[in-house]
């Protein structure tokens, strides 16, 4: 019995991830994107980081704020049967053209079985390009928030803002300046200013891995006094990130396990290589069970809502090994100390 045949698809939208925009940093599936495509649009300043890759191709190229008319443009031109390269900087799923692309097509009628296929090609975004032009910053928990108004109400870039700032995410800022939002970053720092050190480090990258390029390190009390644009990448460090030699540097925190001795590593007392930390969840959890103080006492010093360590309170304790082996410790540590 023969397989049933499938229509040939109409046309093909690839959703293109350039990365920063240097061809050392354009994936190998990117290039055989942009080369296969009969159409390339997008926005002009990043035709332009490709130009000698597109001759010959019918180029669209639209404005900064036109994201939903460019993807009408790719939904219009794959109905024509055409292949079309609908280009961003960075990852196209991040702050780029995959968003608006899938609105638009779902609009339509669209539905991943329809005759127009759509193939998301990753690249590299801003957070890791940059990150890796100043050091290793993003080597622990991190995240990325825009700055830009223009879709976003501030309230709720203030409050993202002001969550991450206290729960000591190193955070990148997307869109922090541009010629008419200028008060953006000003407000971000004072944000920051609620929870972290003055001295914490910061980085701008300016046209990251561009001709252009300009890497600024300094502080968060500094950072609204820097050369910030629209093609700047902002990073903030952690309480725990530090600069070193012109390098900012986030430890992974293997200082809280381990301690290195003369070219040795060995655990601090109380640790296991391999293991959770003795203030890991199981072992936290046996310690403020064991500790007789309330939900109210406890949410204060760990600067967690109330009603979770109450739920923490109750909870029961996981019946494994590494468990036991923190609560053994803990009665251990109290008898010592006279506390049992």
């Amino acid at each position: 019995m023969n397989a049933p045949e499938h229509p040939a698809a109409q046309g093909k939208i690839m959703l293109v991830g350039l990365g920063p925009g240097s061809h050392d940093h354009l994936t190998a599936r990117a290039r055989a994107a942009i080369a296969e495509a009969d159409t390339i649009i997008g926005y002009v300043t990043y035709i332009r980081l490709i130009a000698d890759l597109v001759e010959g191709k019918e180029v669209i190229k639209k404005s900064m704020t036109e994201e939903l008319d460019r993807a009408v443009e790719a939904l219009e031109r794959a109905r024509q049967g055409k292949k079309v390269a609908l280009i961003s900087s960075g990852d196209a799923g991040v702050y780029g053209m995959a968003g608006p692309t899938f609105e638009v097509l779902f609009q339509a009628g669209w539905t991943p079985d329809s005759d127009i296929e759509v193939e998301i090609v990753p690249g590299a975004s801003a957070i890791n390009t940059c990150a890796a032009l100043v050091g290793a910053p993003l080597t622990h928990d991190f995240c990325a928030i825009s700055l830009s108004d223009l879709l976003t109400p501030w309230p709720t870039i203030a409050r993202r803002l002001d969550a991450v700032a206290y729960a000591d995410f190193v955070v990148a800022l997307y869109n922090p300046k541009s010629g008419r939002r200028t008060q953006q970053i000003v407000e971000a720092q004072r944000l920051f200013l609620r929870h972290r050190d003055p001295q914490t480090p910061v980085a701008i990258v300016k046209s990251g891995h561009r001709p252009k390029q300009r890497i600024e390190l300094t502080t968060l009390e500094r950072m609204a006094e820097a050369e910030i644009g629209m093609l700047s990448t902002v990073l903030i460090g952690n309480s725990n990130t530090f600069v070193k030699h012109g390098l900012m540097v986030t430890p992974r925190g293997y200082a809280n396990k381990y301690a290195v001795e003369a070219g040795e590593r060995n655990t601090h007392a109380g640790e296991q290589a391999g293991r959770s930390l003795s203030t890991g969840l199981n072992g936290w959890l046996a310690t403020i069970q064991a500790s007789g103080r309330s939900a109210a006492e406890l949410a204060a010093d760990y600067g967690l809502p109330e009603d979770y360590i109450a739920a923490a309170l109750a909870s029961e304790l996981p019946a494994d090994d590494e468990t036991s082996e923190a609560v053994a410790d803990l009665v251990f540590q109290q008898a010592e100390s006279g506390a049992c």
